[in-house]
């Protein structure tokens, strides 16, 4: 069984057993992470979740019994501990925004699940968030869209200040406060205030609200003088 303390363990979920095999081995490929069980259905998920005390749980956000978001809210009742990482067939904005507002830490389209998977593990195992890269451009196109209540108007960039414009292209590479303070050579604290002030100065509201905004605006903030 070897040095499992160190390793990462994983419950997997899926109602497809061909794809499920296919994550099994990209998973067992990296010999830092061990699965602990494997789930066709929400409901048998949930129990391996709540007996096994995963460090990562990888389940498809569509699944019989129990979908994925109603399965987040239950190991939530439950005290779980596991972070949630989704595998998904869709690309809509307000899923994934649904998924952030419940606390999912990763968001892996199945159609590049064979090269993302293990990078998303290793980040949401880190206390980072993982979004696959092919869905950036759908936020970003979402946020050219005339929004149903718009957020932010479009000099509210203007209002921001070099170091608080640098902290949110560092938040849009999904960097933790601590990796941002690290960085920045500031402490976290620090840090904390700089989004509480970007938030302020932006309009948003909700623990999830400056990351989702900063992935939808990644295009423009790499581009915006400091």
């Amino acid at each position: 069984m070897g040095n499992t303390e160190t390793k990462i363990t994983i419950v997997i979920a899926d109602d497809h057993p061909l794809f499920l095999e296919g994550l099994r081995h990209a998973i067992e490929a990296d010999p830092g992470f061990e699965i602990l069980a494997e789930a066709n259905d929400g409901r048998r998920a949930l129990h391996a979740i709540l007996r096994l005390k995963p460090k990562i749980a990888v389940v498809d956000i569509s699944m019989p019994e129990l979908d994925g978001l109603e399965l987040v809210r239950r190991l939530s009742d439950e005290g779980s501990t596991a972070s949630v990482i989704f595998l998904t067939m869709y690309r809509e904005k307000n899923l994934l925004d649904s998924a952030l507002d419940l606390g999912v830490k990763g968001y892996v389209l199945k159609d590049s699940a064979g090269t993302d998977i293990v990078l998303a593990i290793h980040s949401v195992a880190k206390g980072k968030h993982f979004v696959s890269p092919a869905l950036t451009s759908y936020l970003v196109e979402a946020s050219r869209k005339p929004p149903k209540a718009p957020p932010v108007e479009p000099g509210g960039f203007d209002e921001l200040s070099p170091s608080e414009l640098r902290i949110l292209r560092l938040i849009s590479d999904y960097k933790t406060s601590r990796e941002i303070a690290n960085e920045l050579f500031i402490s976290p604290r620090t840090v904390e205030t700089h989004r509480t002030h970007i938030c302020q100065k932006l309009g948003l509201h909700g623990s999830h609200a400056l990351m989702k905004f900063a992935l939808s605006q990644k295009d423009r903030l790499m581009n915006t003088s400091e």
